[in-house]
């Protein structure tokens, strides 16, 4: 079978470090999944998303020149991608975010200098 990149292929896991998963693919080549591809969330523990043996769909995300091959689960994964439209539909803006944090920062602010002033420590 030929691995290239974009590829989606079934392997299975062969080996796991505290950095990521090896995964063996079809023709007993081996590839790296980075432990920041394994899921969408932070994982912190290999070991509560995969076990050596285990089956998984992986992305062939890289090949370098000295052979390695860089896989990724995560991406893997087939996932409606949300258009710039829908995200705002649901609030989920750049600008929307921005403006919460601007205004949440300025309470919190505005709440310590309150509080510093009454410790008769202001100005």
């Amino acid at each position: 079978m030929v691995v290239e990149v974009g590829s989606k292929l079934e392997g299975k896991v062969a080996g796991i470090t505290s950095f990521g998963a090896f995964i063996e693919l079809p023709g007993g080549v081996t590839g790296l999944v980075h432990i920041s591809e394994i899921a969408d969330t932070y994982v912190k523990d290999i070991h509560e998303h995969l076990k050596i043996g285990d089956t998984v769909t992986v992305k062939i995300m890289n090949i370098q020149q000295d052979g390695k091959i860089g896989l990724s689960i995560k991406k893997a994964q087939d996932r409606p991608q949300k258009s710039p439209r829908q995200a705002r539909e649901r609030g989920e803006g750049f600008e929307e975010k921005l403006s919460k944090f601007l205004k949440e920062s300025e309470d919190r602010q505005s709440s310590l200098r309150k509080n510093y002033e009454k410790r008769g420590r202001g100005r």
